[in-house]
């Protein structure tokens, strides 16, 4: 299989835990040893996130262990203790002194309690296992993991959203730069094609193939009611190029852009949409990478993970995927 995907960048590892009787899982992403410097921007109103202010740029903590996407909600925050408890086996951590290491594992979650079981979310338990078992082929893709339970184009309720998933993509730049990135795509609005405009999965019309237009919805019906919450697209964007927490926080921002060309509506009251930005250096010399060209192909990769998240796909009872709803 050709490694295009985020595990790509030498350090990065990545493991899932899916259950597909509840719809529901979780993803790890592991780093080295000596972890990875990071940087986040949440651009979403309705985020559940842990350990992302001391990413911010004026806090101390500079490098991070691994990274939890999961689903369940508010709940699957405890997938990271598992992680973390993983780590420290491992001996993995910032040394706070005395040979007390603190493993630093930020988590961000997404909404799937309404397709599953709700009764049913990601725990520490899983975090452990997923951690465990991290490797560094490449990244499996659609449902699985935190992706098992993505759905997307909710503007009018869940039925007629569609199944969305979790992708990824790398992109390798001259003098052994790679940018890379993994996204789980479970939005409030519809799925784009960003080069044709057209739109891969969303709210759903009442004939096959036939789409509502999110967007179009939301300019016409201004009294939709949307539950908040219910939705959001967590993102890690990963460079083997160096950058201090400063400049990856604004690749974070950046970033952005790529979700936004790749999902319409974004960023809303009811998404939680978050970036991670991290960097593991490789010993290329790909220092002097600038810090808007990293940006811009940040959101090009991005954008690319989204769609190819949707695209792998399968379908659900009730939530077609993009492959068999467009089917002729």
């Amino acid at each position: 299989m050709e490694q295009d995907t985020l595990t790509a960048i030498e350090g990065i590892a990545v493991g899932h835990l899916s259950d597909e009787r509840n719809l529901t899982g979780c993803t790890v992403i592991r780093f080295s040893r000596e972890g990875a410097v990071a940087g986040v921007d949440v651009r979403g109103s309705a985020p559940g996130t842990r350990e992302t202010d001391l990413l911010l740029p004026t806090n101390m903590v500079e490098r991070i262990h691994a990274i939890v996407l999961t689903g369940g909600s508010a709940f699957g925050l405890d997938v990271a203790c598992g992680v973390m408890r993983r780590l420290e086996e491992e001996r993995i951590g910032l040394d706070t002194g005395g040979g007390i290491l603190v493993p630093i594992v930020p988590a961000a979650v997404l909404y799937d309690l309404n397709i599953g079981s709700p009764s049913v979310r990601p725990d520490a338990h899983w975090g452990y296992e997923a951690c465990q078992n991290a490797k560094s082929s490449p990244v499996q893709q659609g449902n699985i993991g935190a992706g098992t339970g993505a759905t997307v184009g909710k503007v009018m309720g869940m039925n007629r959203a569609m199944k969305g998933g979790l992708g990824s993509f790398a992109m390798n730049l001259r003098g052994g730069g790679i940018i890379a990135a993994l996204a789980v795509a479970n939005a409030v609005g519809d799925v784009i094609e960003p080069w044709t405009g057209s739109i891969l999965a969303g709210t759903r019309g009442e004939r096959k193939g036939e789409f509502l237009d999110s967007s179009k919805l939301l300019r016409e019906q201004s009294s939709l009611t949307i539950f908040p919450g219910t939705n959001t697209t967590l993102t890690v964007v990963a460079t083997n190029a160096s950058f201090s927490k400063t400049e990856l926080t604004k690749i974070a921002q950046m970033a952005h852009d790529g979700l936004a060309r790749a999902i319409r509506p974004a960023h809303t009251m009811f998404d939680g949409d978050t970036i991670f930005a991290v960097s593991v250096p490789s010993s290329l010399e790909t220092k002097h990478l600038d810090i808007t060209v990293a940006g811009s192909i940040a959101a090009e990769v991005l954008a690319e993970s989204i769609v190819r998240g949707v695209k792998s796909a399968k379908s659900l009872p009730d939530y077609p995927c993009s492959t068999e709803w467009q089917k002729d």
